[in-house]
């Protein structure tokens, strides 16, 4: 995948210590290619079906948790505080609703179990410090809960690309509306996924699908 670069819809002004400790906890596109971040079979399936599950708009995160099948197994959705982008603060985010979705692995020797996430935001699918953030957040979240760092896929107006994957697509995309759950992903899963919806603020509703 080719990158390109854009600025941040969430930067701000910071004193120079403050930026630097910020742009240590962001990974650039190269960071994430030679991380060794495995590959989703069908990304298709599962932005689909996370998409109809969520439904989110701009400014929404969705990190879902898959079996080693691919099975959607749990997801939350919510929308972080509006602060500069810091790693530090989107993997307490993604830690706290990873905490409400599913039990940790970190008594297994080796995940079993991988979390990727799907960023709606404004822009263009173009790399931002933005996603850089969300990466460096969603692989140290995963270290955390004893899961495998999978994918980060944006969501824009323009459709939805994976990070480091020439595979993308323009349906869905930020402005689609929900499509309907049953068979949107393509998936049996041997239990119903756990689902939550909510905020940066504490949980105003859960769901269980």
């Amino acid at each position: 995948m080719t990158f390109g670069f854009a600025p941040s819809a969430a930067s701000s002004f910071t004193t120079p210590a403050a930026s630097a400790s910020r742009l240590a906890r962001m990974l650039e596109p190269a960071e994430w290619a030679e991380a060794g971040i495995p590959l989703l079979r069908s990304p298709r399936d599962v932005v689909t079906g996370l998409h109809a599950r969520h439904a989110p708009g701009p400014a929404t995160a969705v990190v879902a948790v898959l079996d080693h099948e691919e099975r959607l197994i749990a997801s939350a959705s919510f929308t972080p505080r509006p602060v500069p982008a810091d790693g530090w603060d989107f993997r307490n985010a993604l830690l706290a609703h990873l905490r409400r979705v599913i039990p940790h692995d970190l008594r297994r020797r080796s995940p079993v179990r991988t979390a990727v996430l799907l960023n709606c935001r404004e822009g263009s699918g173009k790399w931002t410090e933005e996603d850089g953030a969300w990466m460096w957040g969603l692989r140290d979240a995963c270290t955390l809960h004893g899961l495998r760092c999978g994918a980060y896929i944006t969501l824009t107006r323009d459709g939805w690309q994976v990070a480091g994957d020439d595979r993308g697509g323009r349906h869905p995309h930020s402005a689609s509306p929900p499509s309907d759950i049953s068979g949107a992903d393509g998936q049996d899963a041997p239990a119903p996924p756990r689902m939550v919806s909510g905020s940066g603020e504490p949980l105003r509703r859960t769901a269980a699908r």
